[in-house]
């Protein structure tokens, strides 16, 4: 919204999106120990999309399965992938705030500025503050009253692979990319599509932007904003529904 990443903070925007895909596989990777059959399934259709690799698509899922199927390696290997990824996750959230430093955070105007800086303590101390403890009470109210609530039925039942579930679905911070990776019936090109939504996050730093960058000031630039945000939220929808027939 602010074009925080645009020069000459372009390689904060990268290490954030390298951080994003840690963050992604850490966490498809965490859903896969508990061994039920959401998760089961879960790692059976994620880890055959490497198939789709040319060459040495079909070597890849082999080594990741630790066998020809997922089975108990296929679990090792994940829960050993799961205690390791955090400390790369560590690394790159160092180093991004390495590069943040070097050139400073962005500011709402989107205009650099020597005058109007203020110290980061108590003013970004105090904001962080009270936006961690509304988060904090937030993500309680799921902990303590509604564990369950985003979680699948199935998951609640040991990991089986003879009943295949009419209704696969991964986690709801997933599942927009899952609509967009189900939305073509090809397994290669469901991959496919979803390349271009990641190497987009990659290539949008270096788009020459305006002088003033807040989408206060651009309304063209604020209504696709708020598009592609509609957009998200749609396929996240789309994502939890199930398969019909057209």
């Amino acid at each position: 919204y602010y074009a925080s990443y645009s020069s000459p903070r372009e390689f904060v925007r990268c290490l954030g999106v390298v951080i994003f895909l840690f963050m992604i596989v850490t966490a498809f990777i965490g859903y896969v120990p508990p061994w039920c059959q959401m998760s089961f399934w879960g790692a059976t259709v994620i880890t055959s999309l490497a198939s789709a690799i040319p060459i040495v698509g079909d070597t890849i899922v082999t080594w990741l399965w630790g066998g020809f199927s997922v089975d108990n390696a296929t679990l090792n290997r994940f829960f050993s992938l799961h205690y390791l990824l955090p400390f790369l996750l560590v690394g790159a959230s160092l180093l991004h705030l390495a590069a943040l430093h070097q050139y400073g955070s962005n500011n709402p105007l989107g205009v650099h500025s020597e005058m109007e800086k203020i110290a980061s303590y108590p003013s970004f101390f105090v904001k962080d503050l009270v936006g961690w403890v509304a988060f904090a009470i937030f993500y309680s109210i799921f902990v303590f009253f509604a564990p369950s609530v985003l979680g699948h039925p199935d998951n609640y039942l040991p990991a089986n692979p003879m009943p295949t579930p009419p209704h696969i679905v991964p986690e709801w911070y997933f599942l927009p990319i899952y609509a967009i990776l189900r939305s073509i019936p090809d397994k290669s090109g469901g991959v496919a599509a979803i390349a271009p939504v990641f190497l987009s996050l990659l290539a949008l730093p270096f788009f020459k932007s305006m002088y003033v960058r807040s989408s206060s000031f651009r309304p063209i630039h604020q209504g696709i904003f708020w598009l592609l945000l509609a957009d998200c939220l749609l396929l996240g929808w789309i994502g939890c529904q199930p398969v019909m027939a057209p």
